[in-house]
């Protein structure tokens, strides 16, 4: 079959041909002389175009996917000469610009910091990084991590270098470089260079129980969550900047959004039903546990199954967060690790029912139980449910505060605190190298206009509408950070232990002074017992 070369693969050929043989050929003698050596230069570049067409892109290009998660490989649309051809527009011949030479008065606002005050939250960064404090983080500790990695970022005077691994599942990769691509811009001259190993995908993998001595420190892994049985370096995940896969907008736009509907919904007009809706298919004991729970007038319940591939053909119209706001009750139940839907079960003004978690992001360490949400026991997990549901029934006063500390909570998290944690995570990393970053051969510069490039139509409304504004003189710092405080992080997880215990006690005396949860003669057998 003939195989048709693109018309923007055939002019990029032509035109090295043509820069290649320039002043070569003379006269009728000189063109026949010159067929032997048109016939090799052609075949040097068919030779370049086939070595291009095996880059590893941001989209996914020529990388498996990482073994310890695996999922069906991207696919790419086109013949391996279209491929080639997007490859070398966009790594190749898409030109990104130079560093900007920022005015004063731009330099000045760039190193000014903001006179708010960063969340208690920040507290964190110090206790992921507190493991490599004394030790500090050596070239071989970081190409230690590399096992782990999907990706390797390097940040070196304001330019962003990536060298790719392995592939991210759908655009996590993608929206992760271009979150760092924007907090380089939101703060010119400001972001440290740093060196560091990421992975996109979901469950943490460097176990704190494998790295004591004679093996410590651990390698430095940044990823989207981690649990206090990894070292794992929580980082934003990718859906703060918009998850085109499942038609959601950048993090400020559907808080936004969220929160306008939820203003117009009273608490007395939500039903008194502890709501969820997700995908239970994802090796998630909590979640298939949490389907068993599906009864309005047993456990006042309405647990819903999410069909991704029906709501794409449907215009995605029956899963606008917006519209799951009219529920008291809203549960959390974490997926194959966390799950990106935690923040915007907070942000509805219902009661979150969080389902006792394994895993933190970035934020939630900074959730206190009956300030921003009501602790739910993954044991015995209906009863503990209707538990939550019949106690918020009796203290609603007590139910809509707390809601409302979870929107609060929210609302606080705007972009600009999520760039803030970035950046503040980055500063303090980049102390503890012990060299200099600098750009590999193996790494591929990435600005703005590489990623959009390989970025299809959706993505790049997605990426342009996350997009944050070029920096001017009224553009505030980051927040600014608190002092490391240990001592406060300790007292921080013993009042959460002491309110969930609490709690987990007035249940257990509750169970016993109470009639059976349905009654005896209403035919119901006893498998509908948790």
């Amino acid at each position: 079959k003939r195989k048709v070369v693109p018309l923007g693969v055939r002019w990029f050929i032509l035109g090295i041909i043509k820069r290649e043989t320039a002043g070569e050929v003379h006269g009728e003698q000189g063109k026949a002389d010159a067929l032997p050596f048109f016939t090799s230069r052609l075949s040097h570049v068919l030779f370049r175009v086939e070595s291009v067409s095996r880059t590893a892109t941001v989209a996914g290009h020529n990388l498996d996917p990482t073994p310890w998660h695996s999922f069906t490989p991207l696919t790419h649309s086109g013949n391996k000469y279209s491929v080639a051809s997007t490859i070398l527009k966009c790594s190749y011949l898409t030109t990104c610009p130079p560093s900007p030479n920022l005015s004063s008065v731009q330099r000045s606002a760039n190193h000014s910091s903001s006179s708010s005050y960063c969340p208690s939250f920040f507290q964190w960064i110090h206790e992921d990084l507190a493991p490599w404090r004394r030790s500090r983080i050596s070239l071989h500790k970081l190409l230690e991590a590399q096992r782990f990695a999907a990706f390797r970022v390097v940040i070196v005077g304001g330019r962003l270098y990536v060298d790719f691994y392995y592939a991210c599942v759908q655009s996590r990769a993608m929206f992760t470089v271009w979150s760092f691509l924007q907090l380089i811009k939101r703060y010119r001259g400001r972001v440290p260079d740093v060196d560091l190993m990421f992975d996109c995908m979901d469950r943490p993998t460097v176990r704190r129980s494998e790295y004591k001595s004679p093996r410590w420190p651990p390698p430095p892994l940044f990823r989207y969550c981690s649990t206090k049985d990894h070292f794992d370096i929580p980082f934003p995940d990718w859906s703060f900047w918009g998850w085109p896969e499942v038609n959601l907008e950048s993090w400020d736009k559907e808080f936004s959004s969220i929160k306008k509907v939820s203003q117009t919904l009273n608490w007395e007009s939500k039903q008194a039903l502890a709501y969820w809706k997700g995908n239970p298919d994802v090796q998630s004991p909590v979640r298939t546990e949490l389907m068993k729970c599906n009864d309005s007038t047993i456990w006042s319940t309405k647990i819903l199954r999410q069909d991704w591939a029906k709501e794409a053909s449907a215009g995605y119209e029956q899963s606008k967060l917006a519209n799951q706001c009219n529920h008291k009750y809203k549960i959390y139940a974490e997926g194959y690790a966390w799950s990106v839907s935690l923040k915007y079960i907070l942000s509805c003004g219902s009661l979150p029912l969080i389902i006792t978690p394994r895993y933190y992001d970035f934020f939630s360490r900074g959730l206190m139980p009956r300030e921003n949400y009501f602790p739910v026991r993954a044991t015995k997990l209906c009863r503990s449910i209707k538990h939550a549901v019949d106690w918020s029934n009796k203290h609603p006063f007590e139910a809509e505060a707390i809601g409302r500390g979870a929107q609060g909570f929210m609302q606080e998290l705007d972009m600009e605190t999520v760039y803030s944690y970035m950046f503040h995570l980055l500063v303090e990393y980049s102390k503890l190298q012990d060299f200099k970053p600098s750009a590999l051969p193996s790494t591929k510069l990435l600005c703005e206009e590489s990623v959009l490039c390989f970025a299809d139509p959706v993505q790049r409304r997605s990426l342009e509408r996350s997009s944050v504004p070029v920096p001017t003189f009224n553009f505030s710092g980051p927040c600014m950070r608190p002092l490391p405080d240990h001592d406060l992080v300790k007292r921080w997880m013993q009042q959460k232990t002491d309110i969930t215990n609490d709690i987990k006690r007035m249940e257990v005396a509750f169970e016993k002074r109470r009639e059976p949860l349905w009654p005896v003669d209403s035919g119901l057998v006893a498998e509908k017992a948790n």
